[in-house]
């Protein structure tokens, strides 16, 4: 059974038990009785868009990111969301395309139509996929280390920042030529 005093009740308890009964009567009138010192009126629609509009020209506004200088933690956390989403535009894409035309789409045929294309446009091709997905996900290992608290501090985040750079230049460089 737990005690009131495992969770500091007792006192109050004790104060609530044994006060008079017109003692809390009288708290609970004299808190419920009390005066507001703060007017309200009523005012239309239109008067009240007006206000919000005046008090919206005298908040200060946050000052856009265009003002900043550059830092490698935004920049690639812009970079991380936009590869993200560009991988999984190609994945659904692909996806539905392969269930729209199956036939067209297959796995035999896409490496047909890739073996017919010049070296060039294969390189260029290879070098567009490794690039989001090796940053994405070194990038997103730097992420998980920050979760359980690691290299949090400003020094850690650009010392990570830098390794994810130097990582994804070497992979993609890699994955391109393989």
């Amino acid at each position: 059974m737990m005690s009131t005093r495992a969770f500091g009740l007792g006192p109050s308890l004790r104060r609530a038990v044994f006060t008079p009964k017109i003692l809390r009567h009288q708290t609970v009138l004299r808190n419920g009785l009390q005066r507001r010192a703060v007017q309200t009126t009523s005012v239309t629609p239109t008067d009240a868009v007006e206000i919000l509009n005046k008090q919206r020209l005298l908040r200060p506004s946050s000052p856009h990111f265009t003002i900043y200088q550059p830092q490698l933690t935004w920049l690639a956390s812009i970079f991380n969301r936009v590869t993200g989403g560009a991988l999984s535009v190609l994945l659904y894409g692909f996806s539905l395309a392969y269930l729209v035309a199956p036939g067209t789409f297959d796995s035999a045929h896409v490496i047909e139509v890739v073996a017919g294309l010049p070296d060039v446009v294969k390189y260029s091709g290879k070098f567009l996929l490794a690039l989001p997905f090796t940053f994405h996900g070194f990038n997103g290992l730097r992420h998980l280390a920050w979760d359980v608290g690691k290299f949090t501090t400003v020094k850690g985040c650009y010392s990570t920042g830098y390794a994810v750079l130097g990582a994804t230049a070497i992979s993609t460089v890699w994955l391109t030529f393989l």
